[in-house]
């Protein structure tokens, strides 16, 4: 007689004190630390704001927007899920206010409540539910793990911590909450401080919940005496009390949790029925990040730079590139609106083993991109150009290369004489933003001998891709004549996907987005062959063999 199939467990992530206490990386840590022991997991980030999705946000005020292989624009966290887990995600895995209140909206403009008063309780936490039951059902993986943004007691989170409180309920076993909550140290005592911790907890017992889990978030880990008091009044056992603090690569967090017992403790509450974890391949992957001979320099060339957050894909990419490779990655972000003041600091380039224009849209720093494009290109440095900066590499070309003074993007200036650099046609009649860029994985089709075939090695490849401009049809012929390489192309060969220069060390434009598939242990190509690239000017530049 066959088994009965083991019903879905979940796995609910709170956060206490104050935001961005690192309620994703244990999220993500949990579903590795499952993964370990042969279950299959998936995560879900519910963002209580109002905005629809992260797409309309600016990268300062929620960080770089994540983009799903169908398309979805959501918050990094997703980021964090898809690297630890290995898995790709949808849209479906990040629910948010606006969505949830968009949906009960429709339905009783559609007449579907029959006349009923529409309000939070149930309506609005029945939706929160489905919501997550479907991932559930759709995926079907034994565990989904859902962390709830926020920090207990904000008034936009407490219809979702109403609903988790609900499915606690009607899922009985098939649940548990873990707290993560900060507990600072007093500089001057060197003490551990709890206090906050206890509030958030008292705060989240207020509504309903009960943590089955505590998480320390904290510099170091905390003591014996901490975590007694942390026991004593979160009403949890001892043996549920775990700490995550700061380490040298985030990766490492699942095994350090682990020792603590954490994944025991789990699957016991759980009562889900383990192999013994399995941690070899991981323990190597982080190996990589930790013990490496020699360090590139990369510049990073951007709009957004005071957040790094703003481009944390891209950073993972690097590393995971260069902890492939055995060396570390060191990251010198400079505001491109600076170079524009003060052009001579583009010559802190020439000290850099390559030069990264990373992505963003709009005027602000544009011409601070392309003098770091052109410098690039003009001193053989490895230059890579992610989305906006392939565009204006184009753009940089065009004007210096090619001859076409005042060539732009109409992004950047819609009256140029040269729009090298134009709106895709299928934009043209759209009045909304939200949604409706080029979004989520598109097909390319490599050209034969070029360097972006090499470093894929296969004629065809999937990269998600987020913008609304392209190269301009109307001077591929003369941009192409001049010297510049397409070197993909959209299946229809109506857009250019990728372009390079052959006569120079490594430089590359794409117009998708690869680090968002990198993965520790499993790095992005072009960011992979960007990096060797940075490894051999870093060589040559020291006079040693790459």
């Amino acid at each position: 007689m066959p088994e009965t199939p083991q019903r879905t467990k979940y796995i609910f992530v709170t956060g206490g004190v104050l935001s961005s206490v690192g309620k994703g990386a244990v999220t993500a840590s949990t579903g590795k630390i499952l993964q370990a022991r042969g279950f299959t997991v998936t995560a879900v980030k519910i963002d209580p704001y109002i905005n629809y999705d992260a797409g309309l946000m600016n990268p300062y005020m929620h960080g770089e927007v994540f983009v799903t292989e169908d398309g979805g624009e959501v918050y990094l966290d997703l980021g964090h899920y898809e690297r630890f887990l290995n898995v790709d995600l949808s849209r479906l895995n990040n629910i948010t206010t606006g969505q949830v209140y968009w949906e009960v909206i429709n339905r009783e403009r559609r007449g579907e409540y029959l006349g009923r008063c529409v309000q939070i309780i149930p309506h609005v936490t029945d939706e929160v539910k489905r919501r997550l039951r479907l991932v559930a059902e759709r995926l079907r993986v034994d565990v989904v793990l859902v962390e709830v943004g926020g920090t207990v007691g904000d008034i936009e989170g407490l219809p979702f911590l109403e609903a988790v409180r609900q499915m606690k309920l009607e899922e009985g076993g098939n649940a548990l909450f873990i707290h993560v909550a900060l507990v600072p140290i007093l500089d001057v005592t060197g003490e551990f401080k709890t206090k906050a911790l206890q509030h958030s907890v008292q705060e989240l017992r207020r509504i309903g919940i009960q943590p089955d889990v505590i998480v320390a978030r904290s510099l170091r880990p905390i003591d014996e005496e901490a975590r007694r008091k942390i026991a004593l009044y979160g009403n949890v056992p001892l043996d549920a009390v775990f700490t995550s603090y700061n380490v040298e690569c985030i990766y490492e967090l699942p095994l350090i949790l682990d020792r603590q017992g954490f994944g025991d403790y789990i699957v016991e509450k759980l009562g889900l029925k383990p192999s013994p974890p399995r941690w070899s391949e991981w323990e190597a992957i982080v190996e990589g990040f930790k013990r490496y001979s020699g360090v590139v320099e990369v510049a990073m060339c951007g709009k957004y730079t005071k957040l790094p957050d703003s481009y944390i894909s891209i950073t993972e990419a690097l590393r995971h590139a260069a902890a492939y490779l055995g060396v570390g990655v060191k990251l010198r972000f400079i505001e491109a609106e600076e170079l524009e003041k003060d052009p001579s600091r583009l010559e802190e380039l020439e000290g850099c083993d390559g030069v990264m224009v990373l992505p963003g849209f709009g005027q602000r720093g544009a011409e601070g991109k392309i003098m770091a494009a052109g410098y690039a290109r003009e001193r053989g440095i490895p230059y890579l150009g992610v989305c906006f900066g392939m565009q204006l590499a184009v753009v940089e070309f065009a004007r210096n290369v090619a001859g076409l003074e005042g060539a732009n993007s109409t992004e950047v200036d819609p009256r140029t004489p040269h729009p090298v650099i134009d709106l895709l046609p299928e934009q043209a009649g759209i009045d909304r933003m939200g949604g409706t860029m080029r979004l989520g994985a598109q097909a390319s089709i490599l050209e034969p001998g070029t360097l972006a075939f090499k470093l894929y090695g296969q004629p065809v490849v999937f990269e998600r891709h987020r913008h609304r401009y392209e190269v301009n049809p109307a001077y591929w012929e003369l941009l192409q004549r001049k010297g510049l390489v397409f070197s993909g192309y959209s299946p229809d060969k109506r857009r250019v996907e990728f372009i390079e220069l052959p006569n120079h060390p490594f430089y590359l434009g794409c117009q998708c987005h690869p680090e968002f598939k990198s993965r520790p242990g499993r790095p992005s190509p072009l960011y992979l062959g960007f990096i060797k690239a940075c490894l051999e000017r870093s060589a040559k530049r020291r006079g040693g063999a790459p």
